[in-house]
């Protein structure tokens, strides 16, 4: 049986993680989150590509390209998440089981971040664990699929 590959995709700003209000969104960096998570990857004999990006185009392609490798999405739309009909329509195009990751408890921040645009089309939502819930999405994840997908 081959490894589950699962396409990891970071939103805008996220590429200033461990600079940008560490009080909300962690001390940890992009690149020890994406390494945490290629490290969780191995273990769980997981095939896992990262990539981020501040243009929402950019981020709808990377979600179109995952039909071509990808059995799962994980998500963290950042502040698209908010705002993206665009993103949304994408990974509801696909058809590939997605979660949506946030560092922060989106609840507890501000009205407008309590409304999200693309969790209605994935399978689910971790909010508020910080980089773990990339770790937990990424356990998760092989739940989501069907053996005979691998």
């Amino acid at each position: 049986m081959s490894a589950a590959k699962v396409l990891v995709i970071h939103g805008p700003n996220l590429n200033l993680l461990g600079v940008r209000e560490p009080k909300v969104y962690g001390s940890h960096s992009l690149a020890e989150i994406d390494t945490m998570i290629r490290q969780e990857a191995a273990a769980l004999d997981v095939e896992v590509r990262t990539v981020q990006s501040n243009h929402e185009g950019a981020i709808v392609e990377a979600i179109h390209k995952a039909l071509d490798w990808a059995q799962i999405i994980i998500i963290n739309p950042a502040a698209y998440t908010h705002t993206s009909v665009a993103i949304r329509d994408a990974l509801a195009a696909v058809r590939l089981p997605a979660i949506e990751v946030h560092l922060s408890n989106v609840h507890a921040r501000e009205e407008f971040r309590q409304r999200s645009l693309t969790a209605p089309v994935c399978a689910g939502v971790i909010s508020g664990f910080g980089a773990h819930g990339y770790l937990a999405a990424l356990r998760l994840a092989l739940t989501l699929i069907e053996p005979g997908d691998i």
